[in-house]
């Protein structure tokens, strides 16, 4: 994870307005930075270890700090550490003018995880009224859901959505994180 932070920060553009996101999920983490790759890189390139860096006085700033080795030799130990750990391999994503590394849990326990969360999704059923319950089926179906499109999924007015979300947080069985443009809602 430090990993990929750094190559973040050392890599991102800074001409392109957001910031670096760091998100974790049951099942992954991504690591998001602003900036498509630079010409000549592509990620066959950058899993064998090639690298360009984008902003090379950070570069030099990290390796003289030794938060990073060498160039090129990240994205390949990235790999490595995930194979030692039996991790599956991450996902390098390029698009929409950004760049996404998710890195995955192992799934060994994932009925385990299941069965646990079943019940804990159950005892968080009980204590909600049927508007709430509403209200998170659409949140589970969509965490990047905006308060206007469920308006539109739950026929509520806007205003009883806002409601219903601040009596779920205040229940302690969701959260905004992030911005609110691009943020997403967290079920706890």
């Amino acid at each position: 994870m430090r990993e990929l932070i750094a190559n973040a920060v050392a890599h991102r553009s800074y001409l392109e307005p957001g910031n670096i996101q760091v998100a974790i999920f049951d099942d992954r983490l991504e690591a998001t930075s602003p900036g498509m790759l630079l010409n000549n890189v592509s990620i066959k390139k950058m899993i064998e270890g090639y690298s360009k860096p984008r902003n090379p006085a950070i570069a030099n700033a990290f390796a003289y700090m030794k938060i990073i080795e060498k160039w090129g030799t990240g994205i390949p130990r990235i790999f490595r550490e995930c194979r030692d750990y039996g991790l599956p391999d991450p996902e390098l994503i390029d698009f929409d003018g950004d760049f996404r590394v998710n890195m995955y849990r192992n799934n060994t326990n994932k009925a385990s995880n299941e069965s646990i969360n079943e019940s804990i999704n159950e005892s968080i059923s009980e204590s909600l009224n049927s508007d709430e319950a509403v209200i998170m089926d659409i949140i589970k179906s969509n965490p990047q859901i905006s308060q206007k499109e469920m308006v539109t999924k739950s026929g509520f007015s806007r205003s009883k959505i806002q409601r219903i979300l601040k009596v779920l947080q205040g229940k302690k069985v969701l959260y905004r994180e992030g911005a609110r443009k691009n943020g997403y809602w967290k079920i706890l």
